[in-house]
């Protein structure tokens, strides 16, 4: 399916070079871009002093209400500017409830884009990163520094390891699979047999997308003690590859989160453009 909305999550701190990036993005894909510009709001306060600082709390919040709306509007200027089809939105949310929030939202999209505005350990961008996946049943695109994204990759990378997470980022990407030059599927140490990736690891998956018209071909790959998040860094980047492809979350969020994953990995330290799905 083609990427005909676009949504990018915003923060309060207006950022020109962020909107210009996903403006260069939806301009090259003929997209629509849809701007949801988000500020997390402060728990109230509660306990014993809740009555004394109740007074500080209401006017922050009305701080932050005025500087929600500047930032939309300022947001809103920019795009004008554009032949670009665009929407700015806004939200006030509490910080728990502020995935769901996203997650909505991404609902009216094709796909989410985190760009490198929101840092890693962010909490806006870890809510983002959350709602897109989790809420949204839409992918996500994750942008690292100093990298411009493509919806149309020359070079794609796909991380391989027969999840459902991973099938749907396939099926997620298909249009940009097939309009590649190269297409290259990953496996880091496949396992052979019925419970793993088959009697010759890789072929049915590249079967598949060959009847789709990629151009692919199968790369299987040693972990050697390492990482597979490094692994799989050091490969796409060997390719030159424009994006990697993987599924996210394979394991539950808190075990990803506690024992680590490749999903939290990546999520970190994004060697190049990600698209992810769940």
């Amino acid at each position: 399916m083609p990427f005909r909305t676009v949504l990018a999550v915003a923060g309060l701190a207006y950022d020109e070079s962020a909107l210009q990036k996903a403006v260069m993005l939806c301009e090259q894909a003929h997209a629509h871009l849809s701007v949801l510009v988000v500020a997390l709001a402060a728990p109230p306060p509660v306990g014993e002093y809740a009555a004394t600082v109740s007074d500080a709390w209401m006017q922050e919040r009305q701080a932050d209400l005025e500087q929600l709306r500047a930032s939309a509007e300022a947001v809103s200027r920019y795009l004008a500017q554009t032949a670009l089809s665009t929407d700015v939105a806004s939200e006030y949310a509490e910080v728990v409830w502020a995935d769901d929030a996203i997650g909505r939202r991404g609902r009216y999209a094709d796909i989410t884009v985190a760009w490198p505005d929101l840092p890693a350990g962010d909490t806006l961008r870890d809510k983002a990163i959350e709602g897109a996946l989790f809420s949204s049943s839409k992918p996500l695109l994750l942008v690292p520094e100093d990298w411009q994204a493509t919806l149309s990759p020359k070079r794609i990378v796909v991380a391989w390891d027969t999840r459902l997470e991973a099938s749907r980022a396939v099926r997620e990407s298909l249009d940009m699979l097939q309009g590649a030059d190269e297409v290259r599927l990953v496996l880091v140490d496949p396992v052979e047999g019925e419970s793993g990736h088959g009697s010759e690891p890789g072929a049915d998956a590249a079967a598949f997308l060959a009847r789709h018209g990629a151009k692919v071909t199968v790369d299987r790959l040693p972990s050697q003690g390492h990482a597979i998040a490094k692994v799989l860094g050091r490969h796409a980047m060997d390719c030159a590859a424009d994006l990697m492809v993987m599924g996210a979350y394979g394991h539950s969020r808190m075990r990803e989160r506690i024992f680590g994953g490749v999903t939290k990995s990546m999520l970190k330290e994004p060697p190049l453009p990600i698209l992810m799905a769940r």
